[in-house]
């Protein structure tokens, strides 16, 4: 006989058809597919706390905050990798060092070269903007324990974007130019990281037209906060479909 909790619970789900779309958390593929894609979190936030050490080379007068920053990312890098020790995964750190070489590389040279604009775009903005809409996108389908840290990272995160963001909108009169060639060659390169992982994301659920959306919408608000007009900012946009 069905008791009024249980049939409560049976009309909760039917209304709510996320709790139904669940991926099953301990299969192989599952498992196989969150190696790769925890690994790119972990790596991520890694690259993170790296940059912002790096960026501060160039804006020693920021160097408190900055630092901050980079503390947080540390904190993050701890939180994901108890993630996959939680599902018992061991994390694919070589596939997610060669995920983001191509980014990383270009920051490297941006920074030898002292272009912060560049630095403050890859960093503060791309990879921001970028795992921002990929958590958002996650925490819907994540297992209960990731999903917690997931939304705690969050947070932090759009801290970090608003610190790009502002300081590029503060010095926009002068960076502009080079903040669009930046994009030009980076921009791409963010979609050609979501194709590559799109497949492992599917397992987790995760869309890939939705995390581009996301990703776009994130990052073109990103853009009108700097104090872009419509057409610079979809000159810059139609750099991710060339």
């Amino acid at each position: 006989m069905q008791t009024l909790e249980s049939n409560k619970k049976t009309i909760e789900e039917s209304i709510n058809p996320i709790s139904l779309d669940l991926p099953d958390f301990t299969t192989d593929s599952y498992k196989d597919a969150y190696s790769r894609i925890n690994a790119i979190v972990i790596e991520g936030e890694q690259e993170a706390h790296d940059n912002y050490i790096s960026i501060a080379t160039l804006i020693p007068n920021e160097l408190e905050e900055l630092t901050k920053l980079a503390r947080m990312e540390m904190k993050h890098k701890k939180g994901f990798t108890a993630c996959g020790r939680n599902l018992g995964v061991v994390a694919d750190m070589d596939f997610a060092k060669k995920f983001f070489s191509k980014l990383h590389g270009n920051f490297q040279v941006a920074l030898e070269k002292g272009n912060l604009t560049t630095c403050l775009l890859i960093q503060a903005i791309l990879i921001e903007a970028f795992a921002i809409s990929a958590y958002n996108v996650y925490i819907r389908v994540a297992d209960p324990f990731a999903k917690k840290i997931t939304e705690g990272v969050v947070k932090d995160e759009y801290l970090h974007l608003n610190y790009g963001q502002e300081w590029l909108k503060e010095n926009l009169s002068t960076c502009k130019e080079e903040l669009m060639e930046a994009n030009k060659v980076n921009l791409p390169l963010i979609k050609k990281m979501l194709d590559e992982v799109a497949d492992d994301a599917s397992v987790l659920a995760m869309d890939r037209e939705e995390l581009m959306e996301e990703f776009m919408i994130a990052y073109q608000d990103t853009l009108m906060e700097i104090g872009l007009d419509n057409r610079e900012i979809a000159r810059m946009a139609m750099a991710a479909i060339v």
